[in-house]
């Protein structure tokens, strides 16, 4: 294979694109490789969500009240994770979501993908209350907060992969601490599309209503030990403050996002690096079905193996193309392979994620239940190329506003009309009554400037 070829030249050759072991053949075949698994191509019918609840156990105070590990493997029986209960089928729970952990001993919930919003808010919401009566039968009690206004960082969950990123992130300063183990997101997860332009349509469309819906969304005020500033959402500053070339890609210059993703992605420091090859640690980035499965965490990707903490650590600034290329043949002593590749792709956190579906990653968790509501808002403004057109050109005067959104939220004009808009759309293309009905009061509390509460959506914990 030419070392000058294109990606679109490889995938269109047929071969493969790696050896026999797994090496790639060429840059260019590895970047094919990343369009190929990132962009699941298939008609957009999915919709998946992950839900993230920061967690105690006693009363909360700033240091000591995180859940121990074994009483919350205890708590989730056959439900636990392997990365705290290495024995346990990892059993989903009755409606069909899964359970991971993330470094500080925030509890996410994966759901598995639906065809309508409804469905998937319905079984998730069954699987919210049961996970919810587990963990209080261990006096573990969960917290529907983006950001913990309370306790000092701490990581809890003792994996390899926590502590090379931590590491790493460390002389980034302190966003890196608070991101892992004091913040919790709602994300959205949905289809690709059926070929390259219902792709890039959709992609853009996702990072265009990004700032208007991190807004719309954004209830996270206060962070522990966060530097002083007043921000709207304290979750999405730590995360624009981290390594950037990481979390923010350049995606207004690319013309053709599976192309400009897969280069970026190589291009990305290397956050960790497993002894050996492939050794059952990774996961696919296409997720368990190449659809929206709503399958990787907000920090922990799809690692799910425990063990003790071992040196992972990267040579610091080397990307992944570096080690491709053998640049890190002395310090590592081998060529990465295809699972090697998998595994990096879930160390990149851009606001919206290719994992063979599109995951959103830019809302803050919500109060209550209403984490129900940007759910229904992204399916609505997904649900034809039609509403993917309208929704994009709506919000395309805020489309760059990211940190002006983070910091300000619906206190600007522009952001909250923006805002505004979006909600009214999605309300008159929502499936049901009763999501209309969510997003149309949605839509008045970001006219009013309001941020959501647990009053507005009806309880919770």
């Amino acid at each position: 294979m030419a070392v000058t070829a294109s990606p679109a030249d490889v995938l269109r050759s047929g071969l493969d694109v790696s050896e026999p072991g797994g090496e790639f053949t060429s840059r260019a075949a590895a970047e094919a490789y990343v369009g190929k698994v990132c962009f699941k191509q298939g008609p957009p019918l999915l919709i998946g969500a992950e839900l993230e609840w920061l967690t105690a156990q006693g009363e909360l105070s700033a240091t000591n009240s995180r859940p121990d590990l074994t009483v919350l493997a205890d708590a989730l029986g056959p439900y636990a994770p392997r990365s705290i209960s290495p024995d346990s089928p990892a059993d989903p729970l009755p409606g069909g979501s899964r359970v991971t952990l993330e470094p500080g001993g925030q509890i996410e919930l994966s759901s598995a993908p639906f065809g309508t919003a409804t469905e998937l808010c319905e079984r998730l919401r069954a699987d919210t209350t049961s996970l919810r009566e587990l963990l209080e039968s261990r006096g573990i009690r969960t917290i529907s907060g983006a950001a913990d206004a309370v306790r000092l960082p701490l990581r809890v969950l003792r994996l390899p992969r926590y502590r090379a990123m931590e590491e790493s992130f460390a002389g980034l300063g302190p966003f890196g601490a608070l991101m892992m183990c004091n913040t919790a997101a709602t994300q959205v997860s949905v289809d690709a599309g059926a070929d390259p332009a219902e792709i890039a349509a959709r992609w853009r469309a996702l990072y265009a209503v990004g700032p208007a819906l991190l807004a719309a969304f954004a209830c996270s005020p206060g962070l522990h030990t966060a530097p002083p500033g007043a921000w709207a959402s304290q979750r999405m500053r730590a995360w624009q403050r981290l390594d950037q070339l990481r979390t923010r890609p350049p995606v207004h210059d690319w013309a053709d996002p599976i192309t400009g993703y897969a280069r970026w992605a190589l291009d990305v420091p290397l956050l960790c690096v497993r002894p050996g090859s492939a050794n059952g640690t990774s996961g696919s980035a296409a997720g368990t079905s190449g659809s929206a499965a709503g399958t990787s965490g907000s920090a922990n990707g799809s690692s799910g193996s425990a063990g003790t903490e071992a040196d992972w650590c990267a040579p610091p600034g080397a990307t992944f193309a570096d080690w491709l290329c053998g640049a890190l043949d002395d310090e590592i002593g081998r060529r990465p392979d295809r699972s090697d590749l998998d595994y990096h792709l879930t160390t990149l956190f851009p606001p919206v994620r290719a994992a063979g579906h599109l995951e959103v990653r830019y809302i803050d968790a919500q109060p209550g239940d209403g984490w129900t509501v940007p759910v229904h808002a992204i399916g609505a403004l997904l649900s034809s190329a039609e509403t993917v057109k309208e929704a994009t050109a709506l919000a395309d005067p805020t489309a760059s506003a990211w940190s002006e959104s983070a910091r300000h939220g619906l206190a600007d004009p522009e952001l909250r009309a923006t805002a505004v808009a979006l909600l009214e759309m999605a309300t008159a293309h929502a499936e049901t009554p009763e999501a209309a009905g969510e997003l149309a009061a949605a839509a008045l509390r970001c006219r009013r400037g309001d941020i959501p509460t647990g009053a507005e959506f009806g309880g919770g914990a």
